[in-house]
């Protein structure tokens, strides 16, 4: 017997959760099926910064859904703490740059964005020991703590009516007529008015596994990060800094994240002595005051990497009840809430906020 649904989509982690929220504002009965549980993955391994990396070293569609995903955040994480209880901690802490030779095409990218920028003062970059090169103050930077907006999300899914089949995985996709007709698992056959995988770095390999016959050239690989948590005090640090590569969190309770390794493991997601050295190395050379505070937690998390770092976002172009949202890379939790709302939008036949051109399959498949 076949089970019939609305919207089925393979992946909860924020991709997936926040895609069916939008269906879901929408109308639209969805179905969330994961492999594992909800949330556990990369999504919830990440640091939670609202920004980019240098984000005007990145191609513009990074900055695109970058920036109108950080106009959605404070009343999406408002919204979620009404309706749960549970707060995502978004966080308007601010972030200290503390090297930007490229200075000036820095400035432009903050003006043609709309997003505030001062040259640091002394008191900010006082507390830490490293070499400054026109440091950069964005005081609206803000953060959300990843497992806490997970939580938050899925409750206020749960609440929204939005069903979960936890621990089930897909064996197998029909396609005919250009259709996805049936979707079984171990047990059970589904069919669903429109299908989504958003499986992050398990993209790639569950399309080609399920849909040989209907290849695309995602190229959405694991690559694996490590973070380091120490155990500090609320007075330690108030707000973000990136140094070089790497980078300083501090939470509301005074706990500090220090991040990041990028490292090609393929799905292997065990930590390791020496990423964890290397990064309480930078952690307590630029703020020395770490040597008071234990390390609390050291974990692995393995990101959706994707040429330039790009998603795909959008429908299949030979299936066409089919769409991906995926290969977010470091900043699946930054582009969320504009992808999600993209991919809403295309499905729905909506005008869309953002050009979905740079984000589409035929993009990714062009040679």
């Amino acid at each position: 017997m076949t089970t019939h649904l609305d919207i089925l989509i393979i992946g909860g982690g924020i991709s997936g959760l926040l895609t069916a929220r939008e269906l879901r504002l929408a109308g639209r009965e969805v179905t969330i099926l994961d492999k594992s549980k909800p949330g556990l993955e990369s999504s919830w391994a990440g640091g939670g910064i609202l920004l980019p990396i240098y984000p005007w070293r990145q191609a513009a569609a990074i900055s695109e859904l970058a920036v109108n995903s950080l106009k959605k955040y404070p009343a999406l994480s408002q919204e979620l703490l009404t309706a749960t209880g549970i707060d995502p901690e978004w966080y308007d802490c601010g972030m200290l740059i503390c090297q930007n030779p490229d200075h000036e095409q820095a400035i432009q990218w903050c003006e043609h964005y709309g997003i505030d920028y001062q040259p640091a003062a002394p008191s900010l970059t006082a507390p830490f020991t490293s070499h400054y090169d026109q440091a950069l103050w964005l005081p609206e930077i803000a953060q959300a703590r990843n497992p806490r907006l997970l939580k938050s999300l899925h409750a206020y899914l749960i609440q929204a009516g939005v069903q979960f089949l936890d621990t089930t995985e897909v064996r197998k996709i029909s396609i005919a007529n250009r259709q996805v007709e049936h979707i079984e698992t171990a047990d059970k056959s589904y069919s669903a008015q429109h299908l989504i995988i958003s499986a992050g770095a398990w993209t790639t390999d569950l399309m080609q596994d399920l849909l040989p016959d209907w290849p695309v050239d995602l190229q959405i690989q694991p690559v694996r990060g490590q973070m380091l948590l120490f155990d500090a005090t609320p007075s330690t640090l108030s707000y973000m800094v990136l140094g070089g590569d790497q980078y300083l969190i501090p939470r509301r309770d005074g706990k500090i994240l220090a991040g990041s390794t990028v490292e090609q493991a393929g799905f292997n997601k065990i930590t390791t002595a020496e990423a964890k050295q290397q990064l309480y190395q930078f952690a307590t050379e630029l703020l020395p005051t770490l040597k008071n505070y234990p390390v609390c937690h050291h974990w692995a998390g393995l990101r959706p990497g994707s040429p330039q770092g790009i998603p795909t976002i959008g429908q299949h172009p030979d299936i066409e009840n089919l769409s991906i949202n995926a290969g977010h890379f470091r900043n699946g939790l930054v582009m969320g809430p504009a992808s999600a709302k993209l991919l809403a939008d295309l499905i729905l036949q909506r005008p869309t906020e953002i050009d979905p051109t740079p984000y589409s399959l035929t993009r990714a498949t062009a040679p």
